[in-house]
C-alpha cells in the first residue's frame, strides 16, 4: 500500500514539475494577455543559437552557445550568441527576421543585401546531437566492458539484460531476416542507427536541459541518416540489383524503345531514402507540435472564464499525458521502422539472381 502511495506521489510531483516548466515556456517573452501558439510552436521546433531554460520573476535563464562564422568581407569570428540576442548586432552580424533567412545569422554586403556567412556555430540541435551521441557511446562501451568481465555463460540481468534483449531482437528479427547470409557486415550500422534514433527521440521528450531539443524533427539530421542508408544500398548493391533497375523482368515494350520501367526504377533509388527522411522527420515533429498546441490551449482559454478554462485545462492535461505516453511508443516505433526499412532496402540490393537461388535450393 505504501509503495502504491509513493508511486502516486512521484507521478503527481513529475506532473506538477512538467506543468511549471510548460507555464514558464509558454509565458516566456509573451505578454500575459496574449498567447501566440504559432510562434511558440515554431520557436520550439526550430533550431536556435541559445538554449532557453526557464523564466523566473521575469528573468530569462538562458544558455548562450558559441557562434562560429566566416565571411569573405567580415573575416572569421567566434563569439557568444548573447551578443546577437534580442535584436543586437555584433561586428555586422545579426539574426535575420526576413522570410528568406528567418532565425539565421546574416550580415549586409557591399551592395546592401542580406547574405549568410559560412556558419558552423554550435546551435541547440548541434549540442543535443553531441550529448546524445556521447550517451550512446558511453552506454555501449560500459555494456561491452561489463560483458568482458562477466563469466562466459552468465545470464545478464537488470539493464544489461534489457539491452541484450533489444539488440538480439533487432539483429535476429529485423537485420538477419531482411538481409540474409551477409547480414553481419551491416549490423553495426543498423544497430547504431536504431539506438541513435531511439536515444534522440527519448531525449527530445524530456522538458529539461539537456533534453527537449527536437533533434530527429530536424530534416538535416534525418536526411543524413537516410543518405547513409542510400550509400549502403547503392555502393554495395550486386549485379542483380543494378540489372533489375536498368533492365527489369517486364515486357520488352515497357523498357524499349522508351525506357519507361528503367526510369521508374532509377527514380526509386532516390525516393526510398527521401521517404525514410520525411517519415522520421514528420512523425517526430507532429508529436512535439500536438503537445505544445494542447499546452497553449490552457492559456488561450483564460479569457473565456474560470469554468471554461478549468474544464479545458483538465481536458488538455489528460490529452497531453495520453500523447506523451503515445510518444514513448512512437519513439521506439520510428527507430524500429527506420531500421527495418533500411535493412529491407539493403537486403533487396543483395538478393541473388533467381536462377542461382534455384540451383542453391536444388
Amino acid at each position: 500500500m505504501k509503495k502504491v502511495t509513493d508511486n502516486h506521489t512521484l507521478r503527481l510531483f513529475v506532473l506538477l514539475l512538467f506543468a511549471c516548466f510548460v507555464h514558464t515556456a509558454v509565458a516566456a517573452d509573451t505578454p500575459e494577455d496574449e498567447v501566440k501558439p504559432k510562434e511558440i510552436i515554431f520557436e520550439h521546433l526550430q533550431d536556435a543559437y541559445w538554449w532557453h531554460i526557464t523564466t523566473i520573476n521575469d528573468r530569462s535563464i538562458t544558455l548562450y552557445l558559441p557562434v562560429i562564422v566566416f565571411s569573405p568581407s567580415q573575416g572569421f569570428h567566434v563569439f557568444s550568441s548573447s551578443r546577437i540576442a534580442h535584436g543586437k548586432t555584433f561586428k555586422g552580424f545579426y539574426i535575420s527576421d526576413s522570410a528568406k533567412y528567418a532565425g539565421k545569422i546574416v550580415h549586409i554586403d557591399a551592395a546592401g543585401h542580406e547574405v549568410r556567412p559560412f556558419d558552423i556555430s554550435l546551435t541547440k540541435t548541434t549540442i543535443s546531437l553531441i550529448i546524445n551521441s556521447i550517451i550512446v557511446i558511453v552506454l555501449f562501451l560500459s555494456l561491452a566492458r561489463r560483458y568482458k568481465k562477466r563469466p562466459k555463460y552468465a545470464v545478464p540481468d537488470g539493464f544489461a539484460g534489457v539491452m541484450e534483449m533489444v539488440v538480439l531482437f533487432i539483429e535476429d528479427d529485423v537485420i538477419r531476416k531482411s538481409i540474409g547470409k551477409d547480414y553481419a557486415r551491416y549490423s553495426p550500422y543498423l544497430l547504431t542507427a536504431f539506438f541513435f534514433i531511439l536515444i534522440n527521440n527519448l531525449m527530445g521528450m524530456i522538458p529539461l536541459i539537456p533534453g527537449g531539443a527536437n533533434v530527429t524533427g530536424n530534416i538535416a539530421i534525418t536526411g543524413v541518416l537516410a543518405f547513409c542508408t542510400f550509400a549502403a544500398v547503392n555502393l554495395f548493391g550486386n549485379k542483380t540489383y543494378w540489372k533489375d533497375i536498368f533492365w527489369p523482368d517486364v515486357p520488352i515494350l515497357l523498357k524499349a524503345p522508351i525506357p519507361l520501367m528503367p526510369f521508374i526504377e532509377f527514380f526509386g533509388i532516390f525516393t526510398k531514402p527521401f521517404a525514410l527522411a520525411i517519415r522520421l522527420f514528420a512523425n517526430m515533429t507532429a508529436g512535439h507540435t500536438v503537445i505544445i498546441a494542447l499546452t497553449c490551449l490552457i492559456f488561450i482559454t483564460v479569457k473565456m472564464g474560470v469554468t471554461v478554462n478549468v474544464g479545458m485545462s483538465v481536458l488538455a492535461v489528460l490529452f497531453i499525458l495520453f500523447i506523451n505516453v503515445l510518444e514513448l511508443l512512437v519513439a521506439f516505433l520510428q527507430a524500429y521502422v527506420f531500421t527495418l526499412l533500411s535493412a529491407v532496402f539493403i537486403g533487396l540490393s543483395r538478393m541473388e539472381h533467381k536462377h542461382k537461388q534455384l540451383k542453391i535450393n536444388n
